[in-house]
This record gives structure tokens, C-alpha cells and sequence, in this order.
């Protein structure tokens, strides 16, 4: 069985994430998608918020689940049993911070990560801008499926 980790702290889960975690499931059998802990960031959205969020866009997909966790990726992969990360990459600057990242996961833990290009229609969504969006009183319908529940 092919079981993937989509890590991130999704600071809102974007409809780019959502657009990942779909096509990802038609190369795994089951995705994990991984709410992380990150030490740089500070969370603008409640974690449990985050993870029913998550949970809801894909509340009839069995090979999807939610799980939060601290610590490295890598060791999060080996307890749930995850044999590849997988992540998104929306352009040059993003691969040049994933691809050591990846190199480095597959020294410590034989763990391969898979990128995918997001769909163009998408490909300029990132979680930091919807943010500040939102937190200047803008909608982020548009990027965010469902984001009442975030807040709600």
C-alpha cells in the first residue's frame, strides 16, 4: 500500500492544498494529511478549526485523514506508516526551499517526496496572503472552500 504524508500547518487549508490532496490520491492509496506544528509560525486560525476544516472537505473520501503532530515530518512517516511525503510547488522559489528539505528526509528516512505543479487556475493561492486578507476584513471565499467553518 502507498501511503502518503501532505504535511503543512495550513494557515488555512487553500483550495491549492485541496487541488494537491485530490490529484494525490490518484497516485496513493491513502493520503495523511499532516497538520504541523511549526515553531517559525504563529497560527492565525485554531488548530482544531483547521483539522474539522480539513476534515469536512473530505468527509466522503475514506483514503483521506487528518492527523496533527510536532516534531519532524520524518518521524511522523514512520509511525503512521507513510512511505512518501507529498507536497506542492507552485514555482522556482518553492522548489529551492522543498528540494533540500526532501534530499535530507530521504537521508535520514528512505522517504521519498513527490511534487506536484498545482492547477494553473490556482497556482497563485498562497496561505500567508489569504491571511493577511482575511485579517484585513476581505473575503477568501475565493481561496478557501468553506471558510465560515474556520471561524465558526
Amino acid at each position: 500500500m502507498r501511503k502518503a504524508c501532505f504535511p503543512g500547518s495550513f494557515d488555512p487549508f487553500t483550495k491549492g492544498h485541496e487541488d494537491i490532496v485530490r490529484r494525490g490520491l490518484t497516485l496513493f492509496d491513502e493520503v495523511v494529511i499532516a497538520i504541523g506544528h511549526n515553531t517559525s509560525k504563529q497560527s492565525l486560525f485554531d488548530l482544531n478549526a483547521r483539522v474539522k476544516h480539513i476534515t469536512s472537505l473530505f468527509a466522503g473520501e475514506k483514503r483521506v485523514s487528518v492527523q496533527t503532530y510536532s516534531g519532524l515530518t520524518t518521524v511522523f512517516c514512520e509511525k503512521t506508516g507513510c512511505t512518501h511525503i507529498l507536497r506542492g510547488l507552485r514555482d522556482n522559489k518553492d522548489f529551492n526551499y522543498e528540494q533540500p528539505i526532501a534530499l535530507m528526509n530521504r537521508t535520514m528516512a528512505s522517504i521519498e517526496t513527490v511534487f506536484l505543479l498545482p492547477d494553473p487556475v490556482l497556482l497563485a493561492i498562497n496561505s500567508t496572503i489569504v491571511r493577511e486578507i482575511y485579517k484585513s476584513g476581505g473575503k477568501i471565499d475565493a481561496f478557501v472552500t468553506n471558510p465560515a467553518q474556520l471561524v465558526n
